[in-house]
């Protein structure tokens, strides 16, 4: 059960593994999507029709009707990755349960954005979960962890790459694991330390520049390149922040807090809290995403941060 392509490795390597069969693949209905409003299909759903395997598209997972078909196939095991939240009738159906994947060391940042929200808080260590279902969310026993090293160049879209194919090598082992009967089952332990990782809202990634330069290049980093950190400049007008660096330089009476600075030409800068941030590549609206040179030779700059 799964959707986005963070769930594709994980599917390919069961299908790839003699000692299963993936009996049925479960995924969000088609959506339209573009222009012309034309059914966009899941990464899921794309691969497991390349790899001849039944469908699933449920959009009521309590409807009788869709519990009667997954029921059918009679599986033994579940796997879920990047889904929704499913109702007890259906992860409780097989006979060993369902597991579920999740992108960060858990208990830490259970919720639906781990990988953003650990790179928000500058972490240098997460890893993926897999972990038996039950009734809350994320807090089922434990069953394998692999920690992933967070790099200082690392973004969302880096690190959602380096998770997507640790999840999958752990849902593997997890799976021959259960099949071989050695797979451990630990309670998670609740801490005070324990930060969630709730669903990112649109607010989430305005800069706010009373905050340190280091927690806004966080910000940028745990947003890019979706869904994007993001600002207004001087004029109004919206810009994304795709990268960012601290520049050490603390406010002064002729660089308040919250004020731009540029040379017009190699950099642009907005004062914060303890030092500068740094833009390096940005979008302006209704413009292409572009290196912070290009942009202030593509347009004035000067006018745009003075007016």
């Amino acid at each position: 059960m799964g959707t986005p392509d963070f769930a594709v490795p994980t599917l390919e390597a069961l299908h790839g593994w003699s000692g299963c069969q993936v009996v049925a693949v479960v995924t969000a209905p088609d959506k339209p999507a573009g222009r012309g409003q034309k059914l966009n299909e899941s990464a899921v759903k794309q691969v497991a029709v390349q790899l001849g395997l039944p469908v699933l598209q449920p959009t009521n997972l309590k409807s009788p009707e869709f519990q009667d078909e997954l029921r059918s196939y009679a599986a033994d095991l579940q796997v879920i990755v990047a889904f929704r939240m499913l109702p007890e009738a259906v992860w409780n159906m097989p006979r060993l349960g369902s597991i579920n994947i999740h992108a960060s060391l858990l208990p830490q940042y259970r919720g639906a954005a781990p990988i953003n929200w650990a790179l928000i808080h500058g972490e240098q260590v997460t890893g993926v979960t897999s972990f038996f279902l039950r009734h809350e969310i994320d807090t089922g026993d434990l069953i394998y962890q692999d920690e992933v090293a967070i790099e200082p160049e690392d973004d969302f879209g880096s690190l959602y790459g380096k998770l997507k194919q640790a999840g999958a090598a752990l849902a593997l082992r997890t799976v021959q694991a259960i099949a071989a009967g050695t797979a451990p089952s630990t309670p998670q332990a609740d801490r005070g330390d324990l930060r969630p990782a709730p669903k990112l809202q649109k607010e989430t990634g305005r800069l706010d520049f009373s905050q340190p330069a280091h927690a806004l290049v966080n910000l940028v980093r745990g947003l890019s390149p979706i869904p994007t950190a993001f600002t207004n400049l001087p004029d109004g007008r919206g810009l994304k922040v795709f990268r960012a660096q601290a520049h050490p330089a603390a406010p002064t009476a002729d660089t308040p807090l919250g004020a731009w600075l540029t040379d017009g030409r190699n950099y642009l800068r907005v004062q914060t809290a303890d030092g500068q941030l740094d833009l390096l590549d940005v979008q302006l609206e209704g413009k292409k995403r572009m290196p912070v040179g290009d942009f202030l030779r593509g347009f004035n700059a000067q006018s745009l941060i003075n007016s």
